[in-house]
Order: structure tokens, then C-alpha cells, then sequence
């Protein structure tokens, strides 16, 4: 309860916070070309109140062990404090705590945990660079930016390939890119905007900080781990000057026909109407990334022939790809007509089964209530994300899929078997969410 009333009591008044993010976005607007130099002055106590506000409090733990919970009991010493060492240069960047999550297919990849002060400190820098770079990154854009999302990105691609009729697509797969950044390029990129010492000294210790990975601390010479709170932005910062500006000001003016852009993070879709520009860009790709750093998988990373099928043609001598976790493909709408349609790629459903298995297998001897409530939840955040026009059927197979795992693990328990029909007279009292496409632009209709 002390912790509360504090932050109660604390609470700054976020609204100074967001007419000084207006200046400052007003400012970048205006000007494209200034190299800003003075935004340190914005982080004060009430900005990292704000910035503190803003940061999750459930988190994991980074190296020094301390918890949102423990910070917060001093909060105002501890932010004053925080505030007089980032100002004056003592700021002495932790190192992140690395872990490997799961990815799939047996490999993992590195995310790196802060401490819950660096955690706060990055955001209240974030804070004061956006409002800067959003008024700079191209509508292309839509990973980790406010009032953008994946869904977004989705229909913006579907919509222009539909509207081009399809072409030719290149599906982008950067190998490694958060471990492949070039640090010292990002730095001069970031100073062709701002040149605030205090803002980039921050950055320059954030990205040469150590991490801690199986007891030992190492210093990589590129990359940057995924789980700062920094690195979304930092990541749009460097693949706007890669990739986007590069696409949008030197590229598509060469281009004999249409051709587009959709970036998400690290991922990405070109599509053009001539095959001759699809080819000429997918020679120059390679080259272009490889000057800042990066690769791109030789495998992933393909053209694909995306041309609408003509009339009678199989859909099955069409091409295919994935982007954001979803399929791309042609199929026959209800009238007939040939138009794109989006399904759970096939890795990203059995990522999806394989994990709720596992948990089933793990937490069979909770109480069935406390396996329910959590599966629903699994289940909701499900179709939270897959449910879009067009992949009703692969939601029911999840669900159907989750409800027979479900079973599977109930009926190893030691007590008596779970029958089917024991099982079905559970699901009676305990139903699971019905696969519904939460984003379906007919509920949206219908539902305005």
C-alpha cells in the first residue's frame, strides 16, 4: 500500500509531458534537415516519473537483481539520482542479463533483459526521440510505432498487391539482425538528426554494454540484444536509412512500373508490377545491406511469381509466401473471383500447438478451474493476432487441436481417466472461447 500511494502521489501530470513532445515533434517537422541539438534539457524529474510510469513493472529481473517494486520504494531519490548521474556522464550502462527463448524448429533466439533502471532510463530517451523520428520514417513503416500495428501492415500489403492485380514479390529475411548491427554506423546515422551529448553519450554506453551469458560478461563488437527498450527504435532508426528512404527516393524513380514497400521491424515485402524491376532490386539488395553490416538468408529471402491466376488456372501453380506469421495466397472468393487470402503459416501453427502441449504437460496436476483460465487466455491471445478475414478454418483447427492436447494430459493424471464424455461434460462448465476472427473486416461491418 506504501508503494501504491507513492506512485498515487507521484503521478505526474503527463499532459505537460505531451505538449513538450508536440514542440519537439513541431520542431522536427518544420525543419528535415536540422540536426537538433539541445532535447536533453526535457528529462527532468517529471519526465522520468512519466518514463517510469510507463514501464512495466512485471518484467524480468535484470543483473543486479532489483525489482520494480524495490525501485519504487525510494522512487523519488532514487529517479533524482538516476537524473544527476545521466546528465552529468556517471550513467554507467549495466550489462543485460542474455536468455534464449524458444523460436521453433529446435532453435532459439537471444534476448537481452535490462535492469529495471536502465529499463526506465531508455524509455525516458525514447520519449524525446520519437516525437523526432516520427515526423522522419516513411508510411512504409509500421513495426513498434504508436498507432501502428502488425494488422496494419497486413492489410497495407494486401491492399496494394490487390490493387496492382499481384506481381512480382520479394520476401526479405534479414539474417541476424539485431547481432549484426553496426554500432558505429547506427551512431552516425543517429547524428545526422540529433546531436545532443547527453542523449548520444546514453546511446553510445547502451550499445557497448556487456552481456551476461552463462556466468561470464562479453563485449560483441556489432548488434544489439533484443529486450532494450531503446532497440525498437534504434532498429526503425537504422532500417529507414537502409532500407526505406533508400527504397522510396533512389529506387522506385528508377522503376519502369509500380512497386512498394511494407516493413515490419525487421521484416519486410517488396512488390512490383514488372518482373524486370523485381530482379534488378533483388541483384542490388545484397549489396545495399551489405554495406551496413548485414546479410541477407540466402534461403529466405526469394522472389516469388505472385501474379493473379488467370481464369480457370489451379491454384496450386501459384506462388506463395509468409510475412508476419501469416501465408499469403490466391484462392476464389465466394463470387468467384481470384483475390489474396491470408492463413497461419504452417510453422507458426505448430509452434503455437507444440507450446500449449507442453504446458498442458507440464501444469496436468493443476486444478482443472486454474488449467481452464489459463488456456482461455492462451486461446484468446490466439485469436487475438490470427483472427482475420480468412482463417476461420485454421482457428478451429487450434482450437480442436488445444482441446484434444488438453484431454491428452487430463487423462494422464494419476486419478481416474478422463473419457471423452467425462471430458465433454467438463467443457460444459468450462467452455473454451469459440474461434471467432476477432479482425474480420465482416464483423468490422457489421459491427461499425
Amino acid at each position: 500500500m506504501e508503494l501504491l500511494r507513492g506512485t498515487m502521489a507521484d503521478k505526474p501530470r503527463s499532459g505537460n509531458i505531451s505538449t513538450k513532445q508536440r514542440k519537439i515533434a513541431e520542431l522536427a517537422r518544420q525543419a528535415p534537415e536540422l540536426k537538433i541539438t539541445s532535447l536533453s534539457h526535457h528529462i527532468d524529474i517529471e519526465w522520468l516519473k512519466e518514463a517510469y510510469r510507463r514501464t512495466r513493472k512485471d518484467g524480468a529481473v535484470g543483473v543486479d537483481g532489483q525489482t520494480a517494486e524495490e525501485y519504487g520504494e525510494h522512487l523519488e531519490e532514487n529517479l533524482q539520482d538516476l537524473l544527476d548521474r545521466a546528465k552529468s556522464g556517471r550513467y554507467r550502462a549495466p550489462a543485460v542479463r542474455r536468455v534464449e527463448i524458444p523460436k521453433g524448429e529446435g532453435k532459439t533466439r537471444p534476448i537481452g533483459i535490462p535492469t529495471f533502471e536502465d529499463k526506465l532510463l531508455q524509455r525516458a530517451v525514447v520519449m524525446v526521440l520519437e516525437p523526432i523520428y516520427e515526423q522522419d520514417f516513411l508510411d512504409c513503416s509500421y513495426g513498434f510505432r504508436p498507432g501502428r500495428s502488425a494488422h496494419q501492415a497486413l492489410q497495407a500489403e494486401r491492399d496494394r498487391l490487390m490493387e496492382m492485380g499481384g506481381g512480382w514479390v520479394i520476401e526479405l529475411d534479414i539474417q541476424g539482425f539485431f547481432d549484426a548491427l553496426d554500432k558505429r554506423q547506427l551512431q552516425e546515422i543517429v547524428r545526422h538528426r540529433v546531436r545532443d551529448g547527453v542523449v548520444l553519450r546514453l546511446i553510445g554506453k547502451w550499445l557497448n554494454a556487456g552481456v551476461l551469458e552463462e556466468g561470464a560478461v562479453r563485449y560483441p563488437e556489432a548488434g544489439t540484444p533484443q529486450g532494450g527498450v531503446i532497440s525498437p527504435l534504434l532498429a526503425n532508426i537504422y532500417l529507414h536509412e537502409v532500407l526505406d528512404a533508400w527504397f522510396e527516393r533512389e529506387v522506385k524513380p528508377l522503376m519502369k512500373g509500380r512497386a512498394f514497400l511494407v516493413r515490419y521491424a525487421d521484416d519486410a515485402v517488396l512488390g512490383f508490377t514488372s518482373e524486370q524491376d523485381a530482379r534488378k532490386v533483388m541483384e542490388v539488395l545484397p549489396k545495399r545491406f551489405g554495406k551496413y553490416g548485414l546479410s541477407l538468408h540466402p534461403e529466405k529471402t526469394r522472389l516469388i511469381d505472385y501474379r493473379r491466376p488467370l481464369r480457370g488456372q489451379k491454384k496450386s501453380v501459384v506462388g506463395s509466401y509468409d510475412f508476419l506469421g501469416l501465408t499469403h495466397y490466391w484462392a476464389n472468393s465466394r463470387k468467384g473471383n481470384w483475390v489474396i487470402k491470408q492463413k497461419t503459416a504452417k510453422d507458426r501453427f505448430s509452434r503455437a500447438v507444440e507450446r500449449v502441449g507442453e504446458w498442458c504437460r507440464d501444469h496436468r496436476h493443476m486444478k482443472v478451474g486454474d488449467q481452464h483460465e489459463a488456456l482461455v487466455m492462451k486461446l484468446r491471445g490466439h485469436y487475438g493476432y490470427y483472427g482475420i478475414t480468412g482463417n476461420a478454418r485454421m482457428l478451429e483447427r487450434f482450437c480442436r487441436e488445444v482441446t484434444r492436447r488438453w484431454h491428452y494430459w487430463l487423462n494422464r493424471r494419476s486419478e481416474r481417466k478422463w473419457t471423452w464424455a467425462r471430458f465433454w461434460r467438463m467443457l460444459e462448465f468450462h467452455p473454451l472461447p469459440l474461434p471467432i476472427p476477432i479482425h474480420s473486416t465482416y464483423r468490422v461491418a457489421a459491427n461499425p
